[in-house]
C-alpha cells in the first residue's frame, strides 16, 4: 500500500465520522424541533380549552357565491390542475364583474403575492379561490386586495377588486375555481346551482364533513 492509498483511507474514515456526526446532530435538531412543536401544540390546546371559547364543530359548511356570474362544474375549468381535481373538489364561476367576496365566514390563511389567489379556513375546511387562469403572470397588475393573511372575514366581505377586462386581455381565462384543498375531512360536496347565474353571496354548494 502506498502513501496515497493510506491518505485516501484516512480521509474516507474522517468523512465517514464527520457524516455520522452531522447525521446525529441533524436528527437531534429535527427531533428537538418536533418536540417543541408538539409541546407548543399541547400547551396552546390546553390554554385554548382553559381560557378560550370552545369552537363548535360543524358537520356541514355552506359555500356561497364569491362572484356574480355563471356556476360551472370544476371539470369544465380548462386547466387539468383543477379539472382533474388535483387541488381538490369544488366548482367554478365565470365572472361578470371584477369583484371577489368571501364565500364563508372564516379566516384568511393565505394571500398569494401576485394577488390572484386566496386561502380561507372555515372550521376544519380549507378553501382555495383562484381568480382566473394563468393570472400569476400578471404579477398583481389590475388587482386591488382588500384583506391580509390572518384577517377574520364574513360572508360577502370584499376580498379583491380587479380589472376584469384586463384579465380577459392578459390571462388565459377569467373562470375562477373554488376548491376544498383538505379533502381528507370531507365526506361529500353538493353543488346546487350548477349552470345557473348567481349574484353575490347566494348559496351555491354544501360541504358535508366526515
Amino acid at each position: 500500500m502506498g502513501p496515497l492509498f493510506t491518505i485516501m483511507y484516512i480521509f474516507k474514515l474522517i468523512m465517514q465520522y464527520a457524516l455520522k456526526q452531522l447525521k446525529y446532530r441533524l436528527e437531534k435538531y429535527i427531533i428537538d424541533i418536533l418536540k417543541r412543536l408538539y409541546i407548543r401544540r399541547i400547551v396552546m390546546g390546553f390554554l385554548s380549552k382553559l381560557f378560550g371559547k370552545q369552537e363548535e364543530k360543524i358537520e356541514e359548511l355552506v359555500i356561497n357565491s364569491y362572484m356574480k356570474g355563471k356556476v360551472v362544474d370544476i371539470t369544465e375549468v380548462p386547466d387539468p390542475v383543477f379539472s382533474q381535481k388535483m387541488m381538490g373538489a369544488g366548482f367554478a364561476i365565470i365572472p361578470e364583474e371584477g369583484k371577489l367576496v368571501s364565500p364563508v365566514a372564516g379566516e384568511i390563511i393565505q394571500v398569494f403575492p401576485t394577488k390572484h389567489a386566496f386561502g380561507i379556513k372555515a372550521g376544519d375546511v380549507e378553501l382555495l379561490i383562484h381568480v382566473g387562469l394563468e393570472t400569476v403572470s400578471m404579477e398583481g397588475e389590475g388587482f386591488d386586495v382588500k384583506v391580509s393573511a390572518g384577517d377574520k372575514v364574513e360572508v360577502g366581505q370584499t376580498l379583491l377588486s380587479y380589472d376584469l377586462e384586463l384579465v380577459k386581455e392578459k390571462a388565459k381565462d377569467t373562470i375562477t375555481p373554488c376548491v376544498v384543498t383538505n379533502m381528507d375531512v370531507v365526506d361529500s360536496i353538493n353543488v346546487s346551482k350548477l349552470n345557473e347565474t348567481v349574484d353575490f353571496s347566494q348559496e351555491v354548494a354544501s360541504v358535508k364533513l366526515k
